[in-house]
């Protein structure tokens, strides 16, 4: 029996967003799961973000555990599974960090630390390395994995959101051993439902600590995280071979189909051309490609069949909803402006057309295919990460027919 090509759906609500753990409203997530379900998708990606879960270091926020039993529930109602992300972590722009995490000094990176809510002037221990963080990870896995590892609607355990834009390991020895330890809890838990680690394309185009061959040796799903519109080298903003190929690409450095379970792209207003929206985010000057939603729309129709010619598992786009204009105050929204326009609806609930993109191509029951298309590696993946920007690049252009 051939098995189906999942299609699915990153997750915040459209008026609460990372807030909604703290601002629960069941109706509001049972309302979207039922639109999310309408359009054939039959995943949903959400996250617990670690500043709302853990209160402190020794214990996991009872408020938190009954929301997700009632999401989870929910999400059964509608035939959805959930993949599960554990420590987020970075998001959006931001790192949400545990108010316990911070110590107090000057942040050693650029990006805006949000802690209880509220943008902080504070780094925080990498949570790689400090026994705190270590503990508080096991227990935060321990106890959602115990309490929900027989509920039908949970699909598969996630290890965190790109987690080197949160923390970076200090080697790859260290990186590979958290991989484990968390991985291998997980399974004395569960042994039964699939685990992976929600890593992006900076695990391609970098010496990361956190390697593919690495990661999705241990884990048991290969997942990607791709955008051409972040890539400036790729052929065009909306390039539809880019998405595939580093699915490609991570296939051949694990030897394991990949599932894209990442992309997409943020909107113009209805009505615009695709432009190029600048402004000042986080002190420095930004610039952002914006398409027009009939631009995105053919772009998704173009990539989705890619992915099923390269072996893809699925494919699950970035992210359910644009976010109600009541958050553009908050973060992400108040710098990271495009974030508020990345959804498959729009700040209204009304649903942009690459929507029905995705609602025709379930409608079509995809499934997984050998690959028809493949990237064949070179070189070892010692090699390949001894230069890996140069080869991410050179092998993309081999891909396209151009190396």
């Amino acid at each position: 029996m051939s098995q189906p090509f999942v299609l699915g759906v990153n997750y915040w609500p459209r008026r609460k967003a990372m807030y909604w753990w703290s601002d629960f409203d069941l109706d509001e997530v049972r309302q979207e799961f039922e639109v999310i379900a309408s359009l054939g998708l039959n995943v949903v990606r959400l996250f617990l973000l670690w500043d709302d879960w853990q209160p402190t270091p020794s214990t996991v926020s009872d408020a938190c555990l009954q929301r997700f039993g009632q999401v989870c529930d929910t999400a059964a109602e509608f035939g959805l599974g959930l993949d599960v992300t554990f420590f987020t972590g970075h998001m959006s722009g931001p790192n949400w960090a545990p108010g316990w995490l911070l110590d107090g000094l000057p942040l050693p990176f650029a990006r805006q630390v949000v802690s209880g809510g509220q943008v902080v002037q504070s780094g925080y221990r990498n949570y790689f390395t400090d026994d705190e963080a270590r503990a508080a990870q096991r227990l935060l896995l321990r106890t959602v994995v115990s309490a929900f590892r027989d509920h039908p609607a949970v699909w598969m355990w996630n290890l965190g959101n790109e987690p080197d834009l949160f923390a970076i390991a200090p080697d790859r020895a260290t990186g590979r051993g958290w991989v484990e330890e968390m991985t291998t809890l997980i399974r004395q838990i569960d042994p039964q439902r699939p685990i992976t680690t929600g890593l992006h394309v900076a695990s391609l185009s970098t010496a990361e600590a956190l390697r593919i061959d690495d990661t999705f040796t241990i884990g048991d799903v290969a997942v990607m995280h791709a955008y051409p519109m972040y890539t400036p080298w790729v052929r065009h903003p909306l390039d539809p071979d880019f998405v595939p190929y580093t699915c490609a690409l991570t296939s051949a450095l694990c030897g394991k189909p990949t599932l894209m379970e990442e992309f997409g792209g943020c909107t113009a207003p209805p009505g615009h051309e695709s432009f190029i929206w600048e402004w000042n985010a986080y002190g420095r000057p930004h610039a952002q490609f914006m398409a027009a939603e009939n631009d995105l729309a053919a772009y998704l129709e173009a990539v989705l069949p890619k992915l099923v010619e390269v072996g893809a598992t699925g494919a699950m786009v970035w992210c359910f909803a644009d976010y109600h204009e009541t958050l553009w105050h908050k973060p992400p929204c108040l710098e990271s402006r495009h974030e508020r326009f990345f959804g498959l609806v729009r700040p209204d609930g009304t649903l942009k057309p690459h929507a029905q993109v995705l609602k025709a191509f379930a409608a079509s029951r995809p499934t997984v295919q050998p690959a028809q298309r493949t990237l064949a590696l070179d070189v070892t993946p010692d090699e390949y990460y001894a230069r890996p920007d140069y080869h991410y690049q050179r092998l993309y252009r081999v891909f396209i027919g151009e190396g």
